[in-house]
This record gives structure tokens, C-alpha cells and sequence, in this order.
């Protein structure tokens, strides 16, 4: 499965371009621009899946750092600021990943 088969492409290729300056990630921005925000809960756990590179049910922050190119492959990597912010915001145990809840 792939980004695609649930993400217009489109909607990727302009959200990864709109954030391709270093530290300008804005994780909720992206997220609505992707079209993520009117997704059905199935969907947005597709799209998880498709992030949790090692299938281990989390996102952890080394994943995390790559997401952008788990959304389009030439896409840059997140910086060390950029990463922690969103686990910061996505982890809401402190355990340091990201489950699909």
C-alpha cells in the first residue's frame, strides 16, 4: 500500500513543497493540507501503517525524522527541532513513540 492509495498525490506534492525550507514543518498544517484531517479513522490508520516503517505498532522518533519522505520519497527529512516538536505534540504518554490512538 502506498500514500496514494489512500492521499490524493496532488495534495502530497503540494504539501511537502510547502514545507521545504529547513524548520518550517508545521505538522498540523501539513496534515490538512494532505488531506488528512477529513479522513475516516480507517484511513488515518492506513496512513499510520504506511509511516510505521518497522511494523512495530509505533511511530518512534527515529521514523519520524524520515515521515516526510513516507509521503513522497524525495522528500527532505525532518530536522532534529522539527522532529522532537512533533513528538512532543503526537506523544501524549511521554513514552517517546506515537501509537496509532
Amino acid at each position: 500500500m502506498s500514500m496514494t492509495d489512500v492521499l490524493s498525490a496532488e495534495d502530497i506534492k503540494k504539501a511537502v513543497e510547502a514545507f521545504t525550507a529547513a524548520d518550517s514543518f508545521n505538522h498540523k498544517k501539513f496534515f490538512e493540507m494532505v488531506g488528512l484531517k477529513g479522513k475516516s479513522q480507517e484511513e488515518v490508520q492506513k496512513v499510520f501503517r504506511i509511516l510505521d516503517k518497522d511494523r512495530s505498532g509505533f511511530i518512534e522518533e527515529d521514523e519520524l525524522k524520515f515521515m516526510l519522505k513516507g509521503f513522497l520519497s524525495s522528500s527532505r527529512d525532518l530536522s532534529d527541532k522539527e522532529t522532537k516538536a512533533l513528538m512532543a505534540a503526537a506523544d501524549k504518554d511521554g513514552d517517546g513513540k506515537i501509537g496509532m490512538d
